[in-house]
């Protein structure tokens, strides 16, 4: 008999992809977990019912939450990454040679747990010395720091549960507070397609903080419509105006620096999201 996972990413519309086996399920204290191996996509984290990541196609997400920011900001040296148990964008956080101190804020400490007993391509970095993990809330880690990080990463899931105040502009104003005076940030913002009032939201939220706000897209399979948006904010530094000299070869599978400016092209009906 054939297993099958479907995601239902709206009421009319889901993904699905065949699976050979679960892995771990269980039910957290603030949502349902599942690690599952699929055919296509290798091993995958499911949260809630929605895909996470995944063997296969992790590396855009995290590289594009990642180095965006990173390369904005002239000398990131004390960076802060909420949410995002899995390891993946602190992996990549951790290719930069200015980073002093990565600190990582996950409200669901099962999520590390079984990302490192499953996932450890992505969450092998966790272990690193300039890494502090606290399984904590986000929120209030952010609305307790002031001007302590250069850069600050929001990986959450989608506004539901645990992660809902993660899409309040007291979140972005809290942000602001606990960046340094030329800090940068990014944060998901889901999909055009399915969600364009969260995009044109966050977006109004944010420029409201940052006196320098926009959005990035990139191509991520296994997430609703693939087309995947990022917000940026900042206090100083233009992403778009990055010199050249700035930029330095590491080891990506998506992430240059062409895609670096040319992620900021926006598709029309995306672009109008934003106006």
């Amino acid at each position: 008999m054939e297993l099958w996972f479907t995601e239902k990413q709206t009421k009319n519309f889901g993904i699905t992809a065949k699976i050979k086996r679960t892995l771990h399920t269980e039910q957290t204290d603030f949502q349902k977990l599942d690690m599952i191996e699929t055919e296509e996509f290798g091993n995958m984290l499911v949260l809630d019912g929605m895909v996470m990541t995944t063997e296969k196609d992790e590396f855009v997400y995290h590289e594009m939450v990642a180095h965006v920011p990173l390369f904005t900001h002239p000398n990131p040296e004390n960076v802060l990454v909420v949410g995002g148990g899995d390891g993946g964008v602190i992996r990549e956080v951790l290719k930069h040679p200015s980073v002093k101190k990565a600190t990582l804020v996950e409200i669901d400490g099962k999520v590390i747990e079984y990302s490192k007993k499953f996932l450890p391509s992505i969450a092998g970095a966790l272990e690193d010395p300039r890494v502090e993990v606290k399984v904590d809330d986000g929120f209030m880690h952010i609305a307790e720091s002031e001007n302590v990080y250069d850069v600050i990463m929001v990986d959450s899931t989608e506004p539901v549960g645990p992660a809902v105040n993660l899409f309040t502009k007291g979140f972005y104003a809290g942000i602001s507070k606990a960046l340094k005076e030329d800090g940068v940030f990014v944060a998901q913002t889901d999909n055009p397609w399915f969600t364009p009032e969260l995009i044109t939201n966050v977006q109004r939220d944010v420029r409201e903080i940052f006196p320098i706000t926009r959005l990035y897209v990139a191509n991520i399979p296994t997430y609703p419509s693939g087309l995947w948006t990022f917000t940026i904010g900042s206090k100083k530094h233009d992403p778009l105006e990055v010199s050249e000299d700035r930029f330095h070869d590491m080891d990506t599978k998506y992430y240059t620096k062409d895609i670096h400016k040319a992620a900021f092209a926006l598709p029309k009906f995306v672009a109008d999201l934003v106006k």
